[in-house]
C-alpha cells in the first residue's frame, strides 16, 4: 500500500458516512496489525481523540491500540492521559471500546500497566445509566484480568 494510498483511507475516517469511515478503519487495523507502516500517523490517530464526534475518537483509539506494538517513540506514552480519559468518555460505546483495548496496549507497553491499571480502578461510571454502568464495569473486570491487576 502505497502513502497516498494511506493518506486515502485516513482521510475516510473522518468520512460522514459511518459505513465508509468503518470500511477504512478495519483496513487500516488489519494494516497495522502486520507492519508498522502507520506508525507515521500516530499523531492523527491521537489527534482523533479530541474529535466532537465519538465514532471518530472510537476509531482514533482502535487505531493507536492497533499501533502499540510499533512504538518505539512511545508516542502512546505521552498521550496516555488523554486516551486514558476515553474510558469515562460521554458516548458509554466510545468508553467501552477504550477499556476493551486496554490489554492489548499494555501488552506491548508494559511500563503503562500501572498507570493503566490506576485509571480503570478509578473510572467514575456515575454518568452512565445504571444497565451501561455494570457493563463497563464488567469490561472493566474483564481488561484487569486481562493485564494480570484484580
Amino acid at each position: 500500500m502505497n502513502k497516498p494510498q494511506i493518506a486515502k483511507l485516513i482521510n475516510g475516517l473522518l468520512d460522514h458516512d459511518d459505513q465508509k469511515a468503518n470500511d477504512c478503519l478495519k483496513i487500516l487495523e488489519e494494516k497495522s496489525r502486520d507492519s508498522s507502516e502507520l506508525y507515521s500517523f500516530f499523531d492523527t490517530f491521537a489527534e482523533m481523540l479530541s474529535n466532537d464526534n465519538s465514532y471518530i475518537r472510537t476509531r482514533g483509539i482502535l487505531l493507536i491500540a492497533a499501533n502499540a506494538k510499533w512504538d518505539t517513540d512511545n508516542k502512546i506514552d505521552g498521550i496516555i492521559d488523554k486516551f486514558l480519559g476515553c474510558i469515562t468518555d460521554e458516548k458509554p460505546i466510545t468508553a467501552r471500546q477504550c477499556v476493551k483495548v486496554l490489554p492489548a496496549i499494555v501488552k506491548y507497553k508494559p511500563g503503562l500497566k500501572e498507570v493503566i491499571a490506576n485509571a480503570l480502578h478509578n473510572a467514575d461510571l456515575s454518568n452512565y445509566k445504571e444497565s451501561m454502568q455494570s457493563l463497563i464495569l464488567r469490561d472493566i473486570q474483564k481488561a484487569l484480568n486481562e493485564i494480570g491487576v484484580f
